[in-house]
């Protein structure tokens, strides 16, 4: 049997990316694996040793991609991370127009049709074979409706069937995806399984996902590889692994933890806004060029109470929130009332932030700051996304408590961008709770997150809500993942 990639005994160079113990991986021809494990357990320092980012001490990997003729292991893997789910680096700064900056569309935004035909291109090759692969992936994902679309106007689910093109156009023997079912909606996600499905039939390509989620696991991968504690688990079959694979966890949060989060002191007005509005929204709109997101909603949210917020990819919840958090200009054009106060009467975006905490899959995207994790949670005390004002020692206090409930000591000193991505997204709702917000809005919160952790956050969630006056609004696309304590729904429709 023919082996794609093989790593027998496999020790990185550089210490800072060793696992625990020697590794060994094989990839064979007509298999197709998940990487699964917990946040990290060293899944993507997997992936990085498989596509040679870290080169090894003795036993390169060995590399066998025929019948592909290209040579260099980067020409026949491609990698989809988890930030390219929302648009690569390339793209940041169309997402930001897009969500606060304008209401009109920058003439020179790339539309979907020329971003492919620039990957295309890159390539060199435009055989008559190539341009058939190309209208091949086309029709495969129905992409002829989004071709003369602005990359910023991609829902989730269309911005990861673009990435998926992308990649593919360049035809490489091996496919990686980083956790490619976050932020879609239900029917998306079977969608993009399904294209999975379709893809694993294709004679030279074999598709690797690493899964946080294990109940994401599609039916079209064969094996299964467990990485825990940095050390990589024996290959098992789809079959062996699903018969030995532990249950979802019913309770996470210790109690000593519990009565740390409910034996914290009442904030200001905590025990006197009655019912008060903290949301109120008459007839709002929202628009970009001629795509309408939001028309005549009316919405109030009242001090107590626990939203969950709801709808398919494209509806309009991430300009919903970002109305909320005082991000978008366009609020000031609408009849939108924050905390009692209507918007442009005078209270700064800095007084209605500090009553809130937040964190969102583009702001955990977006986040680029290398500060020691314990910073990263200080700024939330502040709203900064960099840390520009000295913390107290009560204030860092505060924060190794915070920390010590999402489950994150040891690693206070441990740099951001040297954290897994579950950890990272752990550190970011550690900011959020930080300042004992009166609203706490939480956009796909259990992103990336594995099934201990997912439990965790749920757990303290939960906890964070029985305290007074406390408001959750609460994004998620997988229903078992709200919280018991949810007493209100709002759906979004799309608008096209």
């Amino acid at each position: 049997m023919q082996k794609i990639i093989s790593i027998e005994n496999g020790i990185p160079r550089h210490p800072l990316w060793r696992m625990a113990e020697p590794m060994n991986f094989e990839l064979l021809d007509h298999e197709h694996i998940a990487i699964v494990g917990p946040n990290g357990g060293g899944k993507t320092m997997l992936v990085d040793i498989l596509i040679n980012k870290h080169p090894l001490l003795i036993n390169d990997p060995s590399y066998d991609f025929r019948p592909s003729t290209k040579s260099l292991a980067s020409d026949n893997i491609k990698y989809i991370t988890f930030r390219d789910n929302y648009g690569g680096d390339n793209d940041r700064q169309y997402f930001l127009q897009q969500r606060w900056n304008s209401m009109e569309i920058d003439p020179d935004t790339p539309t979907v049709h020329q971003l492919l035909e620039e990957a295309y291109h890159l390539c060199g090759d435009d055989s008559p074979t190539r341009r058939d692969w190309q209208k091949h992936l086309y029709k495969l994902f129905r992409l002829d409706t989004l071709l003369d679309k602005y990359i910023i106007l991609l829902s989730s689910g269309e911005m990861r069937k673009f990435q998926l093109v992308r990649a593919l156009l360049s035809e490489p023997r091996v496919l990686i995806m980083d956790n490619p079912f976050i932020g879609l909606d239900a029917g998306t996600r079977d969608q993009l399984k399904e294209l999975l499905n379709i893809l694993s039939q294709e004679n030279a390509l074999q598709i690797i996902l690493v899964l946080s989620k294990i109940d994401d696991i599609p039916n079209m991968i064969t094996h299964v590889v467990e990485v825990r504690q940095k050390i990589v688990g024996k290959k098992q079959s789809i079959a062996e692994y699903l018969a030995t694979r532990p249950p979802f966890p019913q309770r996470v949060l210790s109690p000593e933890r519990e009565q740390a989060i409910l034996s914290l002191p009442e904030g200001k007005g905590a025990g006197n806004e009655g019912t008060g509005e903290i949301i109120k929204m008459n007839h709002v709109s929202i628009q970009y060029g001629k795509r309408v997101i939001l028309k005549d909603l009316d919405w109030t949210v009242h001090h107590g109470e626990r939203w969950a917020l709801s709808g398919e990819n494209g509806a309009g919840k991430s300009t919903l929130l970002s109305l909320v958090c005082a991000d978008n200009p366009q609020s000031y054009a609408c009849d939108i009332s924050l905390f009692g106060h209507r918007r442009g009467t005078g209270e700064s975006i800095w007084d209605i932030k500090k009553k809130i905490g937040y964190v969102s899959p583009e702001m955990h995207r977006a986040y680029q700051k290398d500060l020691p994790a314990i910073r990263i949670v200080a700024s939330g005390l502040n709203d900064s996304i960099g840390l520009y004002v000295r913390p107290t020692e009560d204030d860092y206090e505060i924060c190794r408590k915070w920390m010590k409930i999402f489950g994150l000591e040891g690693l206070e000193q441990q740099t951001f961008l040297k954290l897994s991505s579950g950890e990272q997204r752990l550190v970011l709702l550690a900011r959020a709770f930080v300042k004992d917000p009166q609203l706490l809005i939480l956009d796909e919160p259990l992103h990336g997150l594995d099934n201990t952790n997912r439990r965790l956050v749920k757990d303290i969630i939960e906890t964070f809500c029985k305290r007074k006056n406390k408001t959750l609004i609460m994004v998620t696309h997988y229903q078992e993942e709200l919280p018991a304590c949810i007493t209100h729904h709002l759906f979004l429709k799309r608008q096209d």
